[in-house]
């Protein structure tokens, strides 16, 4: 299992680059219940591989420390208690340090199980546990970065600010009706709430080939778009009212000139870079500011087979539900995805700091429609 070792010493390698240029200070504090600390992060992705495989498959396996499981367990309830999650940037103990050693004590076990094992389902598992840091090596970027957003300085973390231009057309992609086939049906790695492949019948519709960039949404601003109900559903109105917003995350309006935090702190909004951090709520309102809407899962599937969709995650208008025939799994993993399935929405696509090879034109990533920290943008449809 050479290759599935060294994929998993490149994973664990990647999510200790990311927390390179963060300071001492930056790994504890947890700026928002959604959001969670660097500490706990790159220790829970630890505890998972610790919990989930080495300590049901490697004989005598002691683990690391005790409490970390109390600690660092984030949703699985038939593992045990755990830390309240808004708990999470009180833990100014364990030290970072010790965090590290914990990380280089699974690492030796889990190198060693690996290169030895032929067992199939610790071989599923540890897959599974290199797309679940993945997940979080996103993760990790975009807690970060709210976390630095909110310090006064709008302080720099990386040289590359993760704005981007690409794929800027205002062409519409015709889609005749028809049965499609929907969901993962190869044999490379998805995650359960991919699979139950099925057909389902889509009217006729055109997409947008482009995505919506930071000018379209100014002028939606402009037109006081966040000020005119008729464009809202109404929780979106509510949810605007109630926080007073009056644009989106990370802008602000100074010296005449829009400005947003970005990965390489305070810049000037370039108009013609494609729109992050956008909520569901502002998407559909948008939309309908537009006179068009947002796409269903089902026709972004359908219509990424036709286009070279770009990096960022985008909004459809789809709940997060079930496919036909979703089992869920045995034991704890089996709470990785189906529990979740309920007031969410699903994003499709990648991000621009989505893990390389970790995206698919089958995945389905989800949120609640007030999220906005996500890098998740718009594009049309009608």
């Amino acid at each position: 299992m050479k290759a599935l070792t060294q994929r998993y010493i490149e994973t664990r390698q990647r999510t200790e680059t990311l927390c390179k240029p963060l300071q001492i200070e930056d790994y504890t504090p947890q700026s928002a219940i959604f959001s969670s600390p660097p500490k706990w992060h790159i220790a829970h992705v630890t505890w998972f591989f610790e919990e989930m495989i080495l300590k049901n498959n490697v004989l005598g396996y002691k683990v690391f420390d005790d409490d970390f499981g109390f600690l660092f367990n984030s949703y699985y309830n038939s593992i045990g208690e755990r830390i309240e999650r808004q708990n999470r940037g009180l833990l100014t103990r364990p030290k970072v340090e010790k965090i590290y050693e914990f990380r280089a004590y699974v690492d030796q076990a889990m190198i060693n199980l690996l290169e030895s094992t032929t067992d199939e389902n610790i071989i599923t598992l540890g897959v599974l546990g290199i797309n679940h840091e993945q997940q979080h090596q996103e993760l990790l970027i975009t807690d970060i970065k709210y976390t630095l957003s909110l310090n006064p300085l709008c302080p720099k973390l990386f040289e590359n600010n993760h704005v981007h231009h690409f794929n800027k057309s205002t062409d519409w992609l015709k889609i005749p009706e028809g049965i499609y086939s929907i969901g993962h049906t190869t044999d490379d790695f998805c995650f359960d709430n991919e699979l139950g492949a099925h057909r389902v019948f889509v009217e006729s519709f055109e997409i947008c080939s482009g995505l919506v960039t930071y000018g379209d949404f100014m002028a939606f601003i402009i037109d006081d778009g966040y000020k005119k109900p008729e464009f809202w559903l109404d929780e979106g109105w509510f949810w605007v009212n109630t926080n007073r917003l009056e644009h989106p995350l990370y802008w602000t309006h100074v010296d005449n000139q829009w400005q947003h935090y970005t990965l390489s702190g305070l810049e000037p909004i370039d108009k013609n870079a494609i729109l992050t951090h956008i909520s569901f709520y502002e998407a559909s309102a948008f939309a309908q500011w537009k006179g068009y809407r947002l796409p269903t899962e089902f026709e972004w599937e359908v219509a990424s087979n036709q286009l070279n969709w770009g990096t960022h995650w985008e909004l459809t208008n789809s709940a997060y539900l079930p496919y036909p025939k979703f089992k869920t799994a045995k034991g704890a993993v089996g709470e990785y995805n189906g529990k979740f399935m309920i007031n969410q929405m699903v994003l499709r696509g990648a991000s621009s700091i989505t893990a390389p090879n970790h995206s698919r034109n089958t995945y389905r990533n989800f949120y609640h429609p007030q999220m906005q920290w996500q890098f998740s943008g718009i594009r049309l449809a009608k």
